[in-house]
């Protein structure tokens, strides 16, 4: 059965309806949402509406735990005020939300770039596929014996990893087994 692989929407929720009206079409119905997903953008707690309306499970990423509990002696001053602007946007329910969202098995401070070239913190035994997102970039790679896939990013996906210019669409991927389509669509 396919699998959609959304992440890093940011608060993006027009994005998130974009990416979710699609994979419908494919006969995808389930997902999995690699963390990221509140902070950053106009509309968190519709973000979080819509993400506990499906179901899928989501991974605590690195700013949904900076949104929880932020180390502000280490952000700039445009950090600290949307971190606060998104707070303000935001419930009890939703905080309750993203609180018991899982953290994901390894860090999210360990970050994969598709450059990357010590892949010892992501080669683990017993899994075929790996996911995870923090980079906003699509990208697929061998680590060990699994596949591991990064849909890049629903909310601000980016022209490279070392090119942070936004791009003008979302994107996701869909794995089936392990095969893995990158998609994008315009919202």
């Amino acid at each position: 059965m396919p699998t959609a692989l959304i992440s890093d929407i940011h608060g993006n929720a027009a994005a998130l309806d974009a990416v979710l009206a699609e994979p419908a079409t494919f006969g995808v119905e389930d997902g999995i949402v690699p963390g990221d997903v509140a902070p950053g953008g106009d509309e968190p707690a519709a973000v979080l509406d819509r993400l506990a309306e499906l179901g899928w499970p989501v991974i605590l990423g690195n700013a949904d735990a900076w949104l929880l509990d932020a180390d502000v002696e280490h952000a700039d001053g445009p950090a600290i005020e949307r971190r606060a602007w998104t707070l303000a946007q935001l419930g009890d329910r939703h905080l309750g939300k993203i609180r018991a969202f899982p953290c994901s098995p390894g860090s999210y401070d360990d970050i994969l770039f598709p450059d990357t070239e010590d892949l010892s913190p992501w080669d683990v035994e017993g899994f075929d596929l790996l996911a995870g997102g923090h980079t906003h970039v699509q990208h697929v790679r061998r680590i060990g014996d699994a596949v591991d896939v990064n849909p890049g990013s629903v909310g601000v996906p980016v022209y490279r990893w070392n090119d942070r210019r936004p791009l003008p669409h979302a994107e996701y991927a869909i794995l089936d087994g392990c095969s893995v389509e990158f998609r994008r669509c315009v919202y």
